[in-house]
């Protein structure tokens, strides 16, 4: 038997891949939208997607309960060996259980059938085989079928596992895709790590309480320059009952220097202020808040409300500090 190279393997796979999405887009394509309508109906009724598999399918069947889970669809993983000893307790009725077996005659899952349609709102497989006894017995059966596996010995779950994965991927995203979900939703989902620093909300950031540089239209020039000083964030708000009328900048402090001279001290915040500062809401993505500040060429935003309540500021530096970008 000769040796497969390793770019001949990769070959296999995305040959798996290619013929996968054909039929996607053709035979299989009323079949996928029912489960994607299955899964969305699923979350409607608070249920979940309950997926299961065993051995190698079982392990590309734990990532897609991650993905899922990930992308706004509750899911979660049953070892089916563990199910016949007490696991089984999991499934509630309101789920779909999503089963992967490339054979379709997985003794494991073969075992829990009855079970799985007697508790399940409804059963999703993925098979290799149209016509083994978990495609037949399930309300969508998809198929994954390959010409061959990357395996010189055609064993190894290779280029099926792969199109699984795929598959388990595009239901997700599918579902995903139809519900709306926002990257603000998916950085409520992925609050630890750098994704999750990369979409931190800017009410995570931001300089709040007393740590918020802020005067009254009426203080003096003097006190201005010492507030902002103090407070090291290169700007102070102007807040008048507690809402935002303006901001001071050290840009502006140079100019008014420059234009006026010493007489800047004679001054009050009113007469420096900007009345149409560059503001943004607390719950815009960190990613949002470098957008504004690169478009306008400044490195502070104010934080408010929908009354204009000044609720903090957010720095430039921060979202670098915080290695979100």
């Amino acid at each position: 038997m000769s040796e497969l190279s390793a770019a001949q393997l990769v070959r296999i796979e995305a040959a798996a891949l290619e013929a996968l999405a054909l039929r996607l887009d053709g035979v299989m394509k009323p079949a996928f939208e029912r489960a994607v309508e299955l899964v969305l109906q699923c979350g409607q009724t608070r249920g979940r997607v309950v997926v299961t598999g065993m051995g190698k399918s079982g392990i590309i069947a734990q990532k897609i309960a991650a993905t899922l889970s990930s992308t706004g669809t509750p899911a979660l993983f049953l070892h089916p060996a563990e199910a016949v000893h007490g696991d089984i307790g999991a499934l509630a009725a309101g789920d779909v259980v999503l089963a992967l077996s490339a054979s379709g005659e997985t003794e494991e899952i073969l075992r829990l059938l009855v079970m799985l349609k007697r508790i399940g709102d409804a059963l999703i497989s993925f098979c290799c085989n149209p016509q083994a006894t978990l495609a037949l017995a399930s309300d969508v059966a998809l198929d994954c079928c390959v010409a061959q596996e990357a395996c010189a010995l055609g064993l190894a779950p290779t280029a099926s596992t792969t199109a699984m994965l795929a598959l388990g991927d595009a239901l997700a995203i599918a579902v995903s895709q139809r519900k709306g979900f926002r990257a603000e939703d998916f950085a409520d989902l992925h609050p630890g790590g750098k994704l999750g620093r990369k979409l931190a909300r800017v009410r995570e950031l931001m300089h709040s309480g007393e740590a918020i540089p802020q005067v009254d239209p009426q203080t003096r020039m003097s006190e201005v320059i010492y507030e902002m000083s103090k407070k090291r964030l290169g700007v102070t708000t102007v807040i008048e009952a507690g809402r935002l009328v303006g901001l001071i900048s050290d840009g502006d402090l140079r100019r008014l220097l420059q234009r006026d001279g010493a007489s800047v001290l004679d001054k009050t915040a009113a007469d420096a202020m900007n009345q149409s500062p560059r503001t943004i809401s607390g719950e815009e993505l960190a990613v949002r808040a470098l957008g504004v500040m690169e478009e306008a060429k400044i490195t502070s935003l104010v934080v408010i409300d929908e009354q204009r309540l000044v609720l903090g500021v957010v720095h430039l530096h921060d979202l670098w500090q915080a290695g979100a970008f």
